[in-house]
C-alpha cells in the first residue's frame, strides 16, 4: 500500500481567509443531495492510479479566493441548497473550509465533503490541521481513497470504489441519498468554457 505523506509541501501556504481552488460550479445535482454548489480544492498528496482529477494534485496556487467572497457566490444562487467540497483533498484546507461551512450553514445550507482519508484517520492525532473542526460542520462525508481495482460503475452507487463509505451525520438527509457516481453534468461558463462533472466524481475543465 502506498504511504501518504503526512505533511503537505510548502506550496500549500495560502493567505489566511483564502482558499486555493481548482474549480467551482453552481446547481449541481450529481455531487450530493439536491441542488448544490461544488468547490474543487487544489492540492492532493495521494496521486492515486486512475485519479479523475490529476490536475488537482499540485499545491501551487491556482485560483485564490477569499472565503467570504466564495460564500457570497454560493449563497446568491437561489437554487443552491447545499455545498460539496471535493478536490484535490479538502482536508488539507480544513481551516478555511470550516469557515466557509459555517457561513453557508448559518443560512440553512447543508455541507458535504469527499476525502481520500478515512474517518478514523481524520479523527486521529495525525490528521491534517483543523480536520476535526471541519468534520464537526459536515452533514455528509464520503471517505476513502479511490481504488481503481475496486471501481464501481453503477447508476445506484453513491461512491466510485467499493472501499469508500458514506457517513451521514445529519439524519434529515438520510432519505436524500439519491445521486449516483456515474452520472454526468455539463456546465457552460460565461466565458464559454465547459465543466464536465459527476462521472465518478470527475471534474474536467474543457477550453
Amino acid at each position: 500500500m502506498k504511504t501518504v505523506k503526512s505533511v503537505p509541501p510548502s506550496e500549500l501556504f495560502i493567505p489566511p481567509g483564502y482558499l486555493n481552488i481548482m474549480g467551482y460550479v453552481d446547481e449541481s445535482e450529481v455531487n450530493g443531495p439536491g441542488c448544490r454548489a461544488v468547490v474543487w480544492v487544489q492540492g492532493c498528496l495521494r496521486e492515486c492510479p486512475g485519479c479523475f482529477n490529476p490536475e488537482s494534485w499540485s499545491f501551487k496556487p491556482n485560483q485564490l479566493i477569499a472565503v467570504a467572497d466564495l460564500a457570497e457566490q454560493i449563497l446568491q444562487n437561489p437554487r443552491n441548497q447545499g455545498v460539496t467540497f471535493s478536490g484535490g483533498e479538502p482536508f488539507w484546507q480544513a481551516e478555511a473550509l470550516t469557515q466557509l461551512a459555517k457561513l453557508v450553514k448559518a443560512k440553512g445550507f447543508n455541507v458535504m465533503s469527499f476525502t481520500g482519508f478515512t474517518l478514523a484517520e481524520l479523527k486521529s492525532p495525525d490528521a491534517p490541521p483543523h480536520a476535526q473542526d471541519l468534520l464537526a460542520e459536515l452533514d455528509i462525508l464520503i471517505d476513502g481513497p479511490y481504488t481503481e481495482s475496486l471501481a464501481i460503475h453503477s447508476p445506484n452507487s453513491l461512491v466510485s470504489s467499493r472501499n469508500q463509505r458514506v457517513h451521514v451525520f445529519n439524519q434529515e438527509l438520510q432519505d436524500q441519498l439519491t445521486w449516483a457516481s456515474d452520472q454526468v453534468e455539463i456546465h457552460i461558463l460565461k466565458d464559454g468554457r465547459r465543466i464536465i462533472t459527476g462521472f465518478q466524481g470527475h471534474m474536467n475543465l474543457d477550453d
